[in-house]
């Protein structure tokens, strides 16, 4: 019931129902949105050469030319670490509105320069991609609730990442003691706890951006609703949060300052 079978069949299945979860929430993006991708969105398989048991979901970016699409691309090797109940917030995460409408818009921008738009700053980045977990639920995502569950799920993981990665890299955690925690605080597959893990080992700090990043936009988001009050526009909020390229923290704070500026002024 919460697993699709370890099967080609079982593997299609995953595919079918993460693209249709992102077309989905992509008819109700206007609502949300101003500006939406041109460039399109495919779900696929890693390659076999490179998929690995429980390795995590990934975005590859397209061009903003449309000749190539963005790919959000699944590790299905085995599908006993891939629960049913967290696929729809990862497929939110890397597709639509998470790391496409990330990368694509601020891709397809002519008013920047290419090196910003290409620029990857892991605070800026993933923070959206968690805040897009939840913002789909705004968007009518997660009508299964064993699939909010899963949301939620994912949400406290990254929170888990918090105290895991502080653990392995200044407290001196060894592997086993990592692995037992996530396992200890998280329903997550065994396998990709041990695949996370290696992740944190090798990318000191970065699995702290997650929650970091979604903290601080709903910060900002707070922080305008207050300033503009019935001027709000969450369309507009978004387009301040993506379309000129990732920045650090304070920066970002800054760029939304000068929108709240630039809506009083109208």
């Amino acid at each position: 019931r919460f697993f699709y079978p370890n099967t080609d069949e079982g593997r299609q299945a995953y595919l079918d129902d993460s693209t249709n979860y992102i077309n989905d929430l992509l008819e109700r993006a206007p609502e949300f949105f101003s500006r939406l991708p041109n460039t399109p969105l495919e779900v696929r398989r890693v390659e076999a050469y490179r998929e690995q048991p429980g390795a995590p979901q990934h975005y590859s970016p397209g061009f903003a030319d449309g000749s190539k699409p963005g790919t959000y691309y699944a590790h299905l090797i085995d599908m006993n670490s891939m629960p049913k109940s967290e696929m729809e917030a990862i497929a939110y995460h890397e597709g639509v509105p998470g790391h496409h409408f990330d990368w694509a818009l601020t891709a397809e921008n002519p008013d920047i320069p290419v090196f910003q738009s290409t620029h990857y700053i892991a605070f800026h980045s993933e923070g959206w991609a968690l805040y897009s977990e939840l913002l789909s639920k705004e968007m009518g995502g997660y009508q299964n609730p064993y699939n909010d569950f899963g949301r939620l799920m994912t949400e406290m993981w990254r929170a888990i990442r918090l105290v895991v990665d502080t653990g392995l890299h200044h407290y001196g955690w060894t592997e086993a003691q990592a692995i037992d925690y996530m396992l200890s605080n998280n329903p997550i597959a065994p396998g990709a706890a041990v695949a996370e893990i290696h992740r944190y080992q090798v990318i000191p700090g970065q699995a702290t951006s997650y929650k970091i990043g979604m903290l601080k936009i709903l910060e900002l988001r707070e922080k305008a609703r207050v300033a503009l009050g019935e001027q709000f526009d969450i369309r507009g909020f978004h387009d301040a949060i993506l379309v000129q390229g990732a920045l650090p923290a304070a920066l970002l704070e800054r760029r939304v300052d000068l929108w709240i500026e630039s809506v009083k002024a109208r």
